[in-house]
């Protein structure tokens, strides 16, 4: 060995390519897999292995891997995986998560081709829903840590620049967003110092987005109590339904008052890219920040969120450090200034951009768009079997690519029944919550489908998210024939 090289690279070379053989006949046979298999005791013991002192063959390790790992992973490959929001990956993505690897390059700064990666990367991000092209931004770990970089250039631009020295305390500064929004907007407030108290939770309308009377009086409430509101926060795309928000009319409303409008794009943002979709993101470009996903619609591998700021020098002004050993230099290796450590808290970064360049280089933006289009049909196949069965009851309007449904006891299993409800036997004695919850978790238990649970209007929902590329209709239409077997077999449904 030469340090931790190998003195003969053949073996390890054989030992990639069979890893490589490996991991595409794995993505080629998905359907022949379960979705997801708990993970028995014994072999999680296995992995709860002390500190090794000495090394141990590759080969070995692999053979581990293959045995412990793989097999137990979450399932979001798989083309019935529909829990939450993950998106499905593709071949070409795990090809350059192994060329990133390869290079092991530190975007943090430096004057090196990777940077031009991800700034090329930014560039198409902004040119995707609108923004102006000379929009800053950075690749992510995802939406949480791009909406946490959006508060804070929220902050900054609220506060002043003495913010960073002296903090928030006693500036009163309130921001706000519907409460549908996804829990890392008051995690965010909590790291950014604000408080969480400090968002304010607004109400939705029957459709689900956040309720714009409602909005503007809580500002003039909060005004009128000597507060100073800042922020506003519109979702393309809620966790819970996939609802969104009206963004024109929140951007009129942050222009006329003065208020820094953000959108949290998680999944939705990618919407953009499909000609029939585009309009129900109207008011997106006006964002002065917006945080996303490449690694849920756009198929990226995880993880590769992204956060774009229409004001580069704003988020600069938010970061940006001097510091004698990382000085920047008019050329050499410490040229090519602003770095991306002047533009978010890490200094230490992975090439996340080479898998999202190399993604949308390989399908291309309207074969993007298209298979957005394709998951938000499969949902809609999905809204039609819920409204076909007597047995099952949608809880939420589907605005995309996510439906929220249950299953209910009905005294009746006469196609016409009411599916409003009435005729929910209410007296039965069964906790519908709790069914519900064992419901999903036996489901995914079987291998067949998993989806996830939120609660919707107070009431426990069953909620597929169609993200995956690979998910067809007859993936549906399996999911729901296994959970109404599911279902009878607990003597849920009448006969």
């Amino acid at each position: 060995m030469s340090g931790l090289d190998p003195e003969d690279w053949s073996g390890l070379r054989a030992l990639g390519h069979r890893m490589l053989d490996d991991m595409i006949d794995r993505l080629a046979d998905l359907r022949a897999q379960p979705v997801w298999q708990p993970m028995p005791e014994a072999l999680r013991a296995e992995l709860r292995l002390p500190l090794p002192e000495a090394g141990a063959a590759p080969e070995a390790i692999y053979e581990d891997f293959q045995r412990l790992v793989a097999p137990y992973s979450v399932g979001n490959t798989h083309p019935r995986f529909m829990g939450w929001v993950h998106g499905g990956g593709t071949g070409i993505g795990m090809l350059a998560e192994l060329l990133a690897g390869g290079l092991n390059a530190n975007l943090g700064g430096r004057d090196h081709a990777p940077i031009e990666v991800e700034r090329q990367v930014v560039r198409w991000a902004a040119e995707m829903v609108g923004m102006p092209a000379d929009s800053s931004g950075l690749l992510v770990t995802g939406s949480s840590m791009a909406n946490m970089i959006a508060v804070l250039v929220a902050r900054r631009h609220a506060a002043g620049p003495d913010v960073r020295t002296h903090g928030v305390a006693g500036r009163g500064l309130v921001g706000y967003a519907a409460s549908s929004a996804h829990g890392c907007i008051p995690r965010a407030f909590d790291l950014a110092g604000l408080g969480t108290a400090a968002l304010r939770t607004i109400g939705c309308d029957p459709r689900r987005q956040l309720d714009l009377g409602a909005l503007r009086s809580a500002v003039q409430r909060d005004r009128a109590a000597g507060l100073r509101p800042f922020l506003v926060v519109g979702s393309a795309g809620t966790v819970d339904t996939g609802a969104i928000d009206d963004l024109a009319g929140l951007a009129d409303f942050c222009a006329a008052e003065g208020l820094w409008f953000h959108v949290d794009g998680a999944f939705g943002a990618l919407a953009a890219l499909s000609p029939r979709l585009r309009h129900r993101l109207a008011g997106i470009e006006r964002a002065d920040s917006l945080a996303f996903d490449f690694h849920k619609w756009a198929q990226v591998p995880y993880d590769a969120g992204c956060i774009v700021v229409r004001d580069p020098a704003l988020q600069a002004q938010t970061f940006a450090q001097s510091l004698a050993y990382l000085a920047r230099e008019d050329r050499g290796t410490a040229g090519n200034a602003p770095w991306p450590a002047d533009l978010g808290p890490d200094l230490s970064r992975g090439f996340r951009a080479l898998k999202v360049w190399m993604t949308l280089r390989t399908y291309g933006s309207a074969e993007i768009g298209r298979m957005v289009e394709r998951c938000c049909a499969v949902a809609a196949h999905l809204e039609a079997r819920v409204l076909a069965a007597p047995e099952l009851e949608l809880l939420a309007p589907v605005s995309l690519n996510i439906v929220c449904f249950c299953v209910r006891h009905l005294t009746t299993n006469r196609p016409g029944a009411d599916r409003s409800g009435a005729d929910t036997v209410a007296a039965d004695g069964v906790d519908w919550d709790r069914f519900n919850a064992e419901l999903v978790k036996d489901l995914q238990e079987s291998g067949i489908a998993v989806p996830s649970t939120t609660m919707i209007g107070g009431r426990r929902a069953i909620r597929a998210a169609i993200v995956n590329h690979r998910t067809e209709t007859a993936d549906i239409d399996m999911m729901v024939d296994a959970l109404l077997r599911l279902a009878a077999a607990r003597g849920a449904c009448a006969p």
